[in-house]
């Protein structure tokens, strides 16, 4: 596995082959994920898509460097704004579109609407914009699993240093600091089209995600699935890359953005 430096930490990445007039895919995970808990979702995504990809592990997950200290409340922004930019110019990716899953969607999100820089679409599975109290009880209950359960063992499969991961991604959502956390501002912000997907039996957040969203961002589609959790890509796998494939294609082929449009499936 090759690494890169970004925001002075060493990370973990992957690069998947397409052709070089498409824009790249570039899949950012969830608060707990790496490129390993991808598994081959993102190349079975950017070949559907008829794109490249570029898959990385943030600070303190998978192989890339271990989190040292706690996490600050704005440790997205930072991944966004800073880690991120750093990381496109590194690879030589212009206008990607930026594919993310819980945090990473967030990230996503923030990266479109303040960065400054050409995002071609964003496709956001299972975002957070505010804090739920949904979420609390849901990351109450994965701590509980963490230690009652082999949680720890099976995400060590993952993570190299799966302790400081796990602590950095449950206790910055519990301090109350954080309560107040909410990334609206950026929404109105976003000129590319955006594709955000939620599951109706998300365990860490509900469909007023989607309507902060939808009440922000100006060129928006909506994917609200029924039987999925926190994580469509695998409850609806199939779904999702249609979805994805769908999004990917009428944002090349589109001179402009269609104006939003909503389903559930």
């Amino acid at each position: 596995m090759p690494f890169l430096e970004a925001a002075g930490r060493r990370l973990e990445y992957e690069t998947i082959p397409g052709p070089p007039d498409r824009p790249v895919l570039v899949f950012l995970h969830e608060g707990l994920g790496s490129i390993a808990m991808w598994r081959d979702f993102p190349a079975r995504c950017a070949e559907q898509a008829g794109c490249a990809g570029l898959v990385y592990s943030r600070y303190g997950h998978g192989k890339s460097d271990q989190l040292l200290k706690p996490r600050r409340p704005d440790y997205l922004h930072v991944e966004a704004l800073q880690a991120l930019p750093e990381i496109l110019d590194r690879m030589g990716i212009e206008k990607p579109i930026l594919f993310g899953h819980s945090d990473g969607a967030s990230i996503a999100l923030i990266h479109a609407g303040g960065s400054g820089r050409a995002v071609a679409g964003v496709i956001a599975l299972a975002p957070h914009v505010f804090v739920e109290a949904k979420a609390i009880a849901g990351i109450s209950e994965t701590v509980s699993a963490w230690r009652t359960t082999a949680m720890r063992e099976k995400l060590a499969r993952f993570h190299d240093h799966v302790d400081s991961t796990f602590a950095g991604w449950h206790e910055i959502w519990t301090v109350p600091e954080f309560a107040g956390w909410n990334i609206e501002q950026y929404l109105p912000a976003i000129q590319c089209p955006v594709l955000a997907i939620q599951g109706e039996q998300d365990e860490y957040g509900t469909m007023s995600q989607l309507d902060r969203i939808a009440a922000g961002v100006p060129y928006l589609q909506q994917l609200r699935l029924d039987r999925c959790g926190h994580s469509p890509h695998r409850d609806q796998r199939e779904m999702v890359i249609a979805a994805t494939r769908e999004f990917v294609f009428r944002t090349t082929a589109a001179a402009s953005p269609n104006p939003q449009t909503s389903h559930s499936r």
